[in-house]
């Protein structure tokens, strides 16, 4: 938990108090690999802070397939702020892959805080347009760029998730063929 305090804290200050409450509202929520923090079709109930291990975020395509859109590693905010927000069903389902532990707090709670703690909304925005801005950077130079320009790019956002994911999950991010990412693995090693 000490994390989350540490990860806020850069976003603006809380007095000893204010941190005892934050506290006193998170818990910890362990994910197995494979299990959903939140799915398509359903309301967000939660906002939550990955203290240990990886999520995705991905979507089912019209044909069926999956579709990895990026990947949620440690010390960063997990939630799907649309569905939180507007109170409206989810387009993706946020999936565990590997075993994961998550700083929680439920949607009463964090309204709790933030109607509590004065300066919580300034955190919480800022927080927001930082991890926004991480979204936009590590999806948009996807479309142009050839395959291995692509997965050279991976490497460089999510340093600490390569060797962490299966591969079919990197593949689907990069919009590749597992064989494609494997010859291009093979080409730049």
């Amino acid at each position: 938990m000490e994390q989350f305090i540490e990860y806020i804290l850069q976003f603006g200050n809380l007095n000893s108090q204010q941190i005892d409450l934050v506290l006193n509202k998170a818990t910890a929520l362990e994910l197995k690999k494979e299990e959903y923090f939140s799915e398509a079709g359903k309301v967000a109930q939660q906002v939550g802070f990955v203290l240990n291990g990886i999520v995705r975020v991905c979507y089912y395509n019209n044909k069926g397939e999956e579709i990895t859109k990026y990947f949620i590693d440690e010390n960063n905010l997990v939630v799907d702020l649309e569905s939180f927000e507007n109170e409206i069903a989810s387009t993706a389902y946020v999936q565990a892959i590997t075993d994961t532990t998550i700083v929680v707090f439920s949607k009463k709670d964090w309204k709790e805080l933030s109607n509590t703690i004065v300066r919580w909304d300034a955190i919480v925005h800022k927080v927001i347009s930082r991890a926004l801005m991480q979204k936009v950077e590590r999806r948009s130079p996807q479309i142009s760029e050839d395959a291995t320009t692509r997965y050279l790019k991976f490497l460089e956002i999510y340093p600490n998730v390569v060797n962490r994911v299966p591969l079919s999950y990197v593949a689907s991010y990069l919009g590749v063929t597992q064989s494609s990412l494997s010859r291009i693995r093979k080409n730049i090693s």
